[in-house]
């Protein structure tokens, strides 16, 4: 026998959540197949088998949270079949499932199904009499066992008052019989929040609460870069296989204006100020499980086909869960663009530790004045800066953020100063 821990994660990750077990109990497994999905506060993470066996017991379900070298499983490295039974009673099991229990002295055995009802009704499982061969409450131990809910005297009431002006008006219904008391119970949807959702929540309120946070805005037109994008774009899909975006555009301007005004580029810490001296520039990704920022190394040295392909892949991979914690760490400043869901005008939040995000929104028709006599119609952009007011002026914010509509508006010179 042995036992199936969780892993190390990370430095600051201390627990996870299981998401699913890919092999159930009884399977034969290899060493390094997949055994479960971990979801944790940053990424989501595979457990792999260490060695080749039979997958004996699962003692943690999805939808519990463990902590990292827990044992949530026993393998059986010999070839007999799936433990059940009576042959669950080993000492090596038991001594795992009592470790199990004194760790999670609040939690019982329970299928994920039995813990959402059971919270949904309010009812303790502490009290449920399982009926499942390995202790777990079921749905089926919840209906059988908990009592059903008292009926409230106006739900009483107001059931009785219809059935009696039923009786009385021969099906015939009055306006009061519509009426329903105001305390009557309505159907609510109980979501538990995902660790990444936690910590998104956490990280973006102590971001509010540790910055001086300010937002400067300015709009750019959109006309040059509309038109270079008109130009070069089937010879660029041709040579590179991939669009030319506009995220390649912005990502060169900010590295242009960070380079002009380099506090917006740094961090706080302690009584220091840390100018950082590299573009690691993160680009935000909103994903199912909520928004993640991966990190585009190095983005001055890339050219744009090759910062389009690297936004490409860590978008990819950030909707099908496959970013390393390496992928979102250490980012000096961050893009966000909300104008791909149609947002026209927004404050973005800062990414602490960094001091400054910009934030990208819709492209729409807008006139504006091309001199005293004449007007058109430009595709025009607005953008916002978010900035830390602790170490950036506003003079300086708004000056970035007017570098950074200089360069996309004449973006030629985005290839000397980007």
């Amino acid at each position: 026998m042995s036992e199936v821990r969780v892993p190390e994660l990370a430095e600051s990750i201390t627990e996870a959540t299981i998401i699913n077990w890919l092999k159930s109990e009884g399977d034969q497994v290899a060493q390094g197949d997949v055994l479960a999905e971990l979801e944790t506060d940053k990424v989501n993470v595979e457990l792999n088998a260490e060695q080749s066996g039979r997958l004996a017991k699962i003692l943690r379900e999805p939808g519990d949270t463990v902590q990292v070298g827990e044992v949530i499983a026993i393998l059986d490295e010999g070839k007999g079949t799936a433990l059940s039974g009576e042959a669950i009673a080993s000492p090596e099991i038991e001594a795992v499932q009592a470790d199990v229990k004194a760790a999670s002295p609040v939690e019982i055995p329970a299928t994920p199904a039995a813990r959402r009802l059971a919270r949904e009704r309010g009812i303790d499982l502490n009290l449920i009499k399982s009926q499942d061969p390995l202790g777990r409450v079921t749905v089926e131990d919840l209906k059988a066992d908990s009592p059903a809910k008292p009926e409230s005297p106006a739900t009483k009431s107001f059931a009785e008052s219809r059935a009696g002006k039923k009786r009385a008006g021969g099906g015939q219904q009055t306006a009061a019989t519509n009426t329903k008391p105001a305390n009557m119970e309505k159907s609510v949807e109980h979501m538990p929040m995902s660790k990444r959702r936690q910590t998104i929540a956490n990280r973006l309120v102590q971001a509010q609460h540790n910055a001086a946070m300010l937002t400067t805005f300015n709009e750019v037109d959109m006309t040059a870069i509309l038109d270079v994008r008109k130009r070069r774009q089937e010879k660029f899909m041709k040579e590179h296989n991939i669009k030319l975006g506009f995220m390649s555009f912005f990502t060169k301007a900010v590295v242009g204006a960070l380079k002009a005004f380099p506090l917006l580029n740094a961090e706080i810490k302690g009584d220091e100020i840390l100018i950082k001296k590299y573009y690691d520039i993160g680009i935000a990704v909103a994903a199912n499980e909520g928004l993640v920022v991966p990190v585009v190394r190095e983005a001055d040295r890339l050219n744009f086909a090759e910062l389009e392909l690297e936004i490409a892949n860590l978008a990819e991979k950030a909707r099908n869960n496959q970013l390393h914690l390496s992928d979102l760490q250490g980012g000096t400043f961050t893009i966000t663009n909300g104008g791909v869901f149609g947002s026209l005008l927004s404050t973005p939040i800062l990414n602490a530790p960094q001091v400054g995000i910009l934030g990208m929104h819709k492209i729409q028709l807008r006139p504006v004045a091309i001199d005293k006599e004449r007007s058109e119609n430009r595709p025009m952009m607005y953008i916002a800066l978010s900035y830390d007011h602790r170490i950036v002026d506003g003079k300086e914010a708004v000056s970035f953020l007017v570098r950074v509509k200089e360069l996309l508006e004449d973006p030629e010179t985005l290839l000397l100063e980007g």
